[in-house]
């Protein structure tokens, strides 16, 4: 059986996702694209609801929102954030060894995936997640 979250806490993470990613990019910044890292590590090895953006979202968000929170399987999110950790790691290590080019292309993908979450509501490793189980499922 699988766990349930608020599907409105990802969409909160991809914010400050965003936000964190933007800032990596603008300063080339090793340490904030180490930072970020250590959070999709966090989401993709324990679940997106463990991360420190999450903690913001069920402590100061959640409480204000009037909306009926509806849940969705932490699989696909959880899937997302591995992603995002493998771009990181690319940008982590191309930051390291002086490979600028690379440090802005990894951090540039996972910036972009993280602003479809948050401005559009379209976790594209989500999709990822769900089309590699239909393909799976078909076989």
């Amino acid at each position: 059986m699988s766990v349930s979250i608020d599907a409105r806490g990802p969409r909160w993470s991809a914010v400050i996702t965003t936000v964190v990613l933007a800032t990596a990019l603008v300063t080339s910044s090793f340490w904030v694209i180490t930072f970020q890292a250590v959070v999709f590590a966090i989401g993709a090895l324990r679940g997106p609801q463990f991360t420190p953006y999450a903690v913001i979202f069920k402590k100061l968000i959640k409480p204000r929102l009037k909306s009926v929170a509806t849940s969705e399987d932490v699989r696909p999110p959880q899937f997302a954030q591995a992603v995002g950790l493998v771009f990181a790691l690319i940008a982590v290590i191309a930051s390291a060894t002086g490979a600028g080019g690379v440090f802005t292309v990894a951090v540039g993908f996972a910036l972009a995936a993280a602003f479809l979450n948050a401005a559009f509501n379209f976790c594209l490793g989500c999709e990822m997640y769900l089309l590699i189980l239909r393909v799976r499922t078909a076989k």
